[in-house]
């Protein structure tokens, strides 16, 4: 398998296992990926998510440009195929977008080394991004004639400044950990040692929390992004209302007035 999948605890840890090609994606990576994240949607036992490349040397420096560098049919041909079909026609990209999965529970993007191209759109479909010192970053699109094909410069503009974000998309440049953290593309860098550890443990911390206020907030984190206020506050009130009967609810609270850790069962 090119994705390599563990699961402690409440915690499924994802790692990209293509080390010798810098974990880059190729169709059969792309279809490991997307099964074993649809599983870990699944199971009501995963609570959080941690993504990760093999090795020290890369996160993932995009598609595999060794083996999409021919397609079996045009573009139109493909354009009106389902998701799985036009990936086999040459519309590998439609594979990078996770949207489809329909993933309520938290990402966690660990990354190591190189994250370039659809690595960095993969990691900005991501709810947290943490990265080693030794990581670097960018979109070199432009470079080799082409564009962001997964939303990458859409998302990078909400990630960061858009200054920045068109620097980066504009001339194809790296930047380095340091700078990404600045420019908040991450949350946090460690040692390239502790960054597996820090984002089990960050995920971790995560799984402890009540299953579906967790999946009610990353919902309303991309459902009220482009609403008004009021719009916003509306929705965030349906929300609460949801939560506001559920055991777990009952759970936080008795387990705050006894000065003790709740035990959530996502009910």
């Amino acid at each position: 398998m090119t994705v390599a999948k563990r699961v402690d605890g409440h915690v499924a840890t994802l790692v990209i296992d293509r080390p010798a090609a810098l974990n880059a994606l190729d169709i059969a990576t792309l279809r490991s990926l997307r099964e074993h994240l649809a599983e870990a949607r699944d199971n009501r036992q995963i609570r959080a998510i941690v993504l990760t490349g093999s090795g020290d040397r890369a996160f993932c420096v995009g598609a595999d440009l060794k083996g999409t560098a021919a397609s079996p049919a045009t573009y139109a041909e493909a354009f009106f195929h389902a998701k799985d079909e036009a990936a086999d026609l040459g519309l590998y990209i439609r594979l990078m977008d996770l949207a489809d999965l329909g993933l309520c529970k938290p990402m966690i993007a660990a990354i190591n080394g190189h994250c370039l191209g659809g690595g960095l759109e993969l990691a900005l479909q991501c709810d947290i991004r943490i990265a080693s010192h030794s990581a670097s970053f960018g979109l070199p699109e432009a470079m080799v004639g082409s564009v962001p094909a997964v939303s990458g410069l859409h998302r990078l503009l909400k990630a960061i400044p858009s200054a920045a974000a068109m620097q980066m998309a504009l001339t194809g440049e790296r930047i380095q950990a340091g700078q990404a953290l600045g420019w908040g593309l991450v949350s946090e860098t460690t040692a390239p040692d502790a960054l597996l550890a820090r984002a089990t443990a960050i995920a971790s911390k995560i799984a402890a929390n009540a299953p579906l206020a967790v999946q009610a907030v990353k919902k309303l984190s991309t459902q009220t992004a482009h609403l008004s206020d009021a719009d916003a506050q509306q929705l965030t009130e349906l929300y609460w209302g949801v939560l506001r009967d559920t055991d777990d609810r009952r759970e936080g609270r008795l387990a705050f007035a006894q000065k003790r850790s709740p035990l959530y069962t996502g009910r």
